[in-house]
């Protein structure tokens, strides 16, 4: 064919490389080359051995697209082959070697000069090919500067978004010069933590100042570790070990015949030290060697931990990322995006350069796609030319996932269901009662923690970082029983939910809370895998759980939830709507809400009776709390009516001295002392006491309220001692029960300072009373009924002093 009808270039390659072959192209055609390439050129229907010949036949030079496949492939061959019998001394240039991809070249093919864009940035590599098929000198148009003695080096690409790992960096230069292998995992180091990058930085900053001369190796220890420190020996030291030595020989030569200086050696992903130990030199005096893992190593190899960055350094990264000021513009928005994120590196710097990309994408949109895609959204699923990593979160993730058995997927699946909280172990074996314990912590320890799947969080907790749960979960919701592990979950979570007990004392809260993320996960989001027997149980619990606390907007929450669904299940005559709507009153009664009290009282009372009959004693409590409410509205009468009427169901059905009378007899002395009857309500407060000491103990708070009670009638009565010692008393328990900080105890410090005002001892009740309006304006709300008490009470007492011209009596 006429040379000038000729094409300039065919492209040979092998499928795996047809990126390269067509960047190469791509690259060629936009500088004014034409070029052939079977991507582009090979049309369905054609014969390809003809196709190929053809494409050999009409252009005036082949380029060769080297990499480990190329070199193996039988079909390749016979194409770089045909160019070299063309021009065997290279004078025409026939053949043109291009090396995308590590890679050693033997026979013919090792006596031709080759482009290396191994580990090149894409403006550099595109220079270098244009550089090397034209015809003209390279010669460079500034003077050459007179060269300075380098370090030997083949580190990756340097990502310039790495921020917060500062002390790290000095942490482990320390831990590295101490001659100690020395491995950089992370007690949260799962994919994308940033191991790599923190090698690469260390490396890099090392490389700068000149700490190894004796050269700064980057190993891929998921590839042949003997080819690449062989090539590196020859292609940075100049030193050539023999060929016809195996490989583990010539490593050794390499090793023996490294120039004498400190040298780094890092060896990135390892899976295991069995797969380095082999190649690593046998006398390291001059060596360093930094290894990063997603493993635990053992042996000799000391492990370096590092952490998720910080929300300071987290924002950073967006900001390096996102230069325009949206990431401030939007700060709150970013804190959750970082959050939600798990402050990883790699996901922090996927959404960054998405924002980047799009930059009509506010942070809110961003945020509103994280939300609806999760990890499928397109933000985590795209890496980028310049990135350390290659890959995207949920492929980072599934490298480690593969290399679990099938028990710890499952058991990984299983922990996705947990709150993103400290996960108490024990929970966790609740959930597994078929297992061997030792069975179900091995599956713990040797594979998910040792894999940084699961993080030990000290103690019996252990958590899941937030991508991986997220993670985790999609690969449940691909298992044929996620239905049943959700079912089993919520089952062990509502039965751990029973610990909580109605007015549970500050102990046994404590004991309880590290339970709640996981009941509150249950209720907010696998609410339609409880059984109807159990549908109300952990809404219930967990607003007993906070109105211990006295996070009483907490708490009418979730028994508002508690109704909404057994409202949604169930007829409107059962029975869990009653306790629903009794729990919801009382928790308003608290709250001062009186306008809704009545109305839900009155449909708890109606549907008891009807489901349990009208003098069960079931239907009690809730005449008792609607008697309360009557007698705080100054309704007397109808709150005698509903306290005669739970008296007697509790007589009759129960028995005259039953731990739930002190209930009736306590609210008929408030009764009677509204109606000014002290001498009854003396009574029956003085036989409240005697059961509630004899059922629940000298120490509970049903006690502490019936000597509250009987403290009042004394101190009406002018027994200012008998007042006194039953206050303290009732005081000392409320303390002890439920801390010093809970509204039962701003009612005994307001009652005890309107005793010290009656007693003139004015400063001491003026120090009482601040006390108690300071815990009831925190607890209740400054315009709760309780707290305008105490502040008339205090008004009272600055008038009291001021008319006897004691006012300085108070300070």
């Amino acid at each position: 064919m006429n040379a000038a009808l000729k094409k300039d270039f065919f492209i040979s390659y092998n499928r795996h490389d047809r990126a390269w072959a067509e960047w190469i192209a791509a690259t060629l055609e936009k500088a004014g080359y034409s070029t052939i390439i079977q991507a582009w050129d090979f049309r369905p229907g054609g014969n390809f051995v003809l196709d190929m010949h053809d494409a050999i036949d009409q252009t005036k030079r082949t380029i060769a697209v080297l990499s480990p496949n190329y070199l193996q492939s039988e079909f390749t061959q016979p194409e770089w082959a045909a160019a070299f019998v063309q021009d065997p001394r290279g004078k025409n240039r026939t053949l043109i070697p291009v090396r995308v991809e590590a890679c050693e070249l033997t026979g013919l093919l090792r006596a031709i000069v080759y482009v290396d864009l191994v580990g090149i940035p894409e403006s550099e590599a595109e220079k270098l090919l244009l550089q090397a098929v034209s015809d003209a000198r390279t010669k460079p148009l500034q003077p050459s500067e007179f060269p300075q003695l380098g370090t030997p080096a083949n580190l990756p690409i340097e990502n310039k978004l790495f921020v917060g790992r500062e002390q790290a960096l000095e942490e482990l230069h320390e831990k590295v010069r101490s001659g100690e292998l020395t491995a950089i995992s992370s007690i949260k180091g799962m994919g994308g933590i940033g191991k790599t990058e923190l090698a690469l930085q260390y490396a890099l900053k090392h490389l700068k100042s000149q700490d190894y001369p004796g050269g700064v190796c980057w190993l891929r220890a998921r590839e042949d570790i003997g080819l690449q420190i062989v090539q590196f020996a020859r292609e940075k030291l100049g030193v050539m070990p023999p060929d016809d030595r195996e490989l583990m020989a010539q490593v050794e030569w390499c090793w023996t015949n490294w120039q004498k200086a400190a040298t780094l050696l890092v060896f990135d992903d390892v899976q295991a030290y069995d797969d380095i130990k082999p190649f690593l030199p046998k006398h390291r005096d001059q060596f360093r060697v930094l290894l990063t893992t997603r493993k635990y190593l053992d042996g000799s190899v000391r492990n370096y931990e590092i952490q998720v960055l910080s929300e300071a350094a987290s924002l950073e990264l967006l900001r390096r990322s996102v230069t325009d000021g949206r990431i401030d513009q939007e700060l709150e928005t970013a804190k959750q995006v970082c959050e939600w994120l798990g402050y990883l590196p790699l996901g922090l710097e996927l959404v960054g350069r998405y924002l980047a990309r799009k930059k009509g994408c506010s942070v809110a949109k961003l945020w509103e796609r994280l939300q609806e895609q999760r990890l499928a959204a397109k933000a985590l699923l795209e890496t980028e030319p310049g990135m350390t990593a290659t890959l995207n979160v949920t492929a980072a993730f599934e490298l480690s996932w593969q290399e679990l058995n099938e028990d710890a997927q499952r058991l990984a699946a299983f922990l996705s269901l947990f709150a993103l909280a400290d996960i108490p172990w024990r929970l966790v074996q609740e959930c597994f009662p078929e297992t061997d314990e030792e069975d179900l912590e091995d599956l713990r320890d040797a594979q998910l923690v040792n894999l940084s799947l699961l993080s030990f969080e000290g103690g019996e907790n252990y958590q899941l970082h937030q991508l991986l749960r997220e993670f985790f979960g999609v690969k449940r919701s691909q298992m044929p029983e996620d239905e049943e592990m959700k079912r089993s979950f919520c089952r062990v979570v509502v039965r751990r939910s029973r610990d909580i007990f109605d007015l549970p004392n500050h102990k046994q809260i404590e004991q309880i809370a590290p339970s709640i993320p996981h009941i509150i996960e249950v209720a907010k989001n696998l609410e339609t895998f409880l059984d109807n027997e159990n549908a109300l149980t952990p809404f219930a619990r967990l607003a007993w759980f906070y109105e211990a606390k006295t996070a009483y907007i907490d708490a009418a929450f979730w028994h508002n939830r508690g109704l909404e669904v057994v409202k949604r299940r169930h007829i409107e005559s059962h029975i869990d709507i009653a306790t629903a709507s009794h729990n919801l009153a009382r928790i308003h009664h608290v709250q001062a809400k009186f306008d809704v009290v009545e109305d839900l009282l009155i449909d708890a009372v109606k549907i008891y009776k009807q489901c349990l009959g009208i003098a069960h004693p079931g239907v009690a409590p809730s005449l008792v709390e609607l008697a309360e409410l009557y007698h705080d509205q100054g309704r007397y009468l109808k709150a005698e009516l509903c306290l005669s009427e739970a008296k007697e169901i509790y007589q009759t059905q129960i028995g005259d001295d039953c731990a739930e009378m002190a209930s009736i007899l306590n609210n008929l002395a408030c009764l009677f002392k509204s109606l000014g009857r002290y001498q009854e309500a003396k009574e029956a407060l003085l036989k409240a006491l005697t059961i509630s000491e004899r059922y629940w103990g000298e120490n509970h708070p049903y006690v502490a309220r019936s000597l509250n009670n009987l403290a009042g009638i004394y101190e009406l009565r002018g027994c200012y001692s008998e007042a006194e010692s039953c206050y303290s008393r009732s005081l000392k328990i409320d303390q002890s029960y439920h801390g010093m900080e809970h509204p039962s105890i701003a009612t005994s410090l307001n009652n005890l300072a309107g005793l010290r005002l009656l007693q003139e001892q004015y400063k001491e009740a003026k120090q009482l009373y601040l006390e108690a309006l300071r815990l009831s304006c925190k607890l209740l709300g400054e315009s709760h009924p309780k707290t305008l008490k105490v502040w008339q009470n205090i008004q009272a007492l600055i008038s009291t002093v001021i008319r006897k011209d004691r006012i300085n009596e108070l300070f």
